[in-house]
């Protein structure tokens, strides 16, 4: 049993869990005069044509929206991949307040929230258990979330969030594009690092985009409604549920792009 309070928050996690302090954790700071361009990283290849979402829960962590992951039409490939990534899942992290919330953060400036869409190396893996395992198993593509004009599209979302108030609640959530929540540019940073909840596995290529999307303050406060607990439970909101950035320990970070 892990949250972000202050008895099970991310700095007790390694008691449970040692590989907290491992050499690829995840997420980190992006030093972006230090990211090393990379002439050879491809153009990432970003494959959400079918909508096949099928629910939006509320995990006690996060919110989180799961697709069905028996093909490969929702998927990503290119950038540093050698095999197309199957989305499985996405979910947010998000502050208290509008100065903290991303997991990443770019030249120490954190973002109110981020994206985080999870996929899975289905080539080379049986089942999303076994990548999330492997050291090349995952790839997440990290979006960051700022304040500004309402996001047409995210209304669908944020609509949908009175439905998963409490902790373990779950409802159908069919034919959502997740396409709709990336920015214009898909220029990234990328590096090998882990889940950034526990088990923390080191078994994530991450891809952070350098672009944000934006939302409104009324979207993001929807986040905020949600609740870490259960209809019985005292009521506590589901707000910075974020892990800090972790130490590079002499990973490099490239970039798509030249700064």
């Amino acid at each position: 049993s892990w949250g972000y309070g202050q008895a099970d928050g991310p700095s007790e996690w390694h008691k449970a869990y040692p590989i907290a302090q491992g050499n690829r954790q995840s997420p980190i700071d992006i030093d972006s005069a230090r990211a090393v361009y990379d002439p050879s990283l491809q153009p990432l290849v970003i494959s959400y044509e079918s909508c096949t979402s099928l629910s939006i829960s509320n995990t006690g962590h996060s919110v989180m929206v799961e697709f069905e992951d028996t093909d490969d039409r929702t998927a990503i490939s290119g950038g540093p991949f050698q095999n197309p990534f199957r989305l499985k899942q996405f979910h947010f992290h998000w502050g208290t307040t509008h100065s903290q919330g991303s997991e990443h953060t770019i030249d120490g400036k954190p973002f109110p929230c981020e994206l985080h869409l999870v996929h899975w190396n289905a080539k080379k893996y049986a089942t999303f258990g076994e990548a999330a395992a492997a050291p090349d198993g995952l790839a997440v593509v990290g979006v960051f979330l700022e304040i500004g004009k309402e996001h047409a599209s995210m209304n669908r979302l944020t609509d949908a969030l009175y439905m998963v108030k409490f902790k373990g609640t779950k409802a159908q959530f069919r034919g959502f594009n997740p396409k709709c929540l990336l920015p214009l540019s898909l220029d990234y940073w990328t590096y090998l690092g882990s889940l950034t909840t526990p088990p923390l596995n080191e078994s994530v290529t991450w891809i952070v985009l350098k672009e944000p999307i934006r939302i409104s303050v009324k979207q993001l406060e929807k986040f905020r409604m949600l609740l870490f607990t259960g209809e019985e439970d005292q009521r506590i909101q589901m707000a910075d549920n974020f892990r800090p950035p972790q130490p590079l320990k002499g990973r490099i970070v490239r970039a798509s792009f030249k700064a």
